[in-house]
């Protein structure tokens, strides 16, 4: 008989979630201990990964072992089976036992090849959107993902979605910060570039900048690559990018 954790141990296991999220680093260590996490839920432990969907196509971004990433990707190949179909449809979808399941035969071959005998898989919804399925396998006996731990899974993928939504929030956090930079560094050139063009034709900063443009538009280059032409022309070395943010 599957052993099912207290109500004490699962606020436990909710403390560790949080836990996760105040010293996450980067959301691929995130998901990754998001999932050993959720297979721990069960004891003994279950399987669990996590589908997700990239340029339209699903990836298991992580798993907690070995079989669980078999199994996830045996769904790919077959281009059928329950974490798919939650992720594809927002639906929750529970096979109690394997042995009397009718849908998506060609998984199930497999499936069955892994030992499974349940599973469970849940979509990750964050304001209206689906954005992957955790997919929770149990190999020990049928029936092992229901009743109250089925509750208490509802409620970690609950959690779980909101967890995935701060870490996409910081992954474009992170990526607006880099083309900040990116964005400042050629401000830096350009303005290294109207300075030379100020002391050589003794104009004003407008008028260094109107020079600079026609350059530009005459060469058919950017004129981040015409500034940085210029600072190297005359300087005899690339242009300096300066120290723009201290990333700690």
């Amino acid at each position: 008989m599957t052993e099912r954790l207290a109500p004490e141990d699962m606020a436990t296991v909710f403390q560790r979630l949080q836990s996760l999220l105040l010293s996450l680093d980067d959301t691929r260590t995130f998901l990754q201990q998001l999932t050993e996490l959720a297979a721990g839920v069960v004891n003994p432990p279950a399987s669990c990964g996590i589908t997700m969907r990239r340029d339209g196509q699903p990836l298991t971004v992580a798993s907690s072992d070995e079989r669980a990433a078999a199994l996830d990707e045996t769904q790919y190949q077959a281009a059928e089976g329950p974490c798919l179909h939650s992720m594809w449809t927002g639906q929750v979808v529970e096979i109690p036992d394997v042995e009397v399941e009718r849908r998506w035969s060609e998984y199930l071959r497999a499936a069955r090849e892994w030992g499974l005998q349940c599973s469970l898989s849940l979509p990750l919804v964050v304001q209206g959107v689906t954005l992957g399925a955790m997919n929770i396998y149990g190999f020990e006996a049928p029936n092992a993902l229901d009743g109250e731990l089925r509750q208490r899974f509802d409620v970690f993928a609950a959690q779980a979605s909101g967890a995935l939504q701060l870490a996409s929030m910081q992954q474009r956090d992170a990526e607006q910060r880099e083309q900040l930079e990116q964005a400042l560094a050629s401000r830096t050139v350009i303005d290294q570039a109207l300075g030379i063009l100020m002391g050589q034709e003794r104009c004003t900063a407008e008028e260094a900048f109107a020079l600079l443009r026609m350059r530009s538009q005459n060469s058919q280059q950017k004129l981040r690559e015409v500034a940085a032409d210029l600072v190297t022309r005359v300087s005899g070395q690339p242009p300096s990018q300066g120290k723009i943010f201290d990333r700690g």
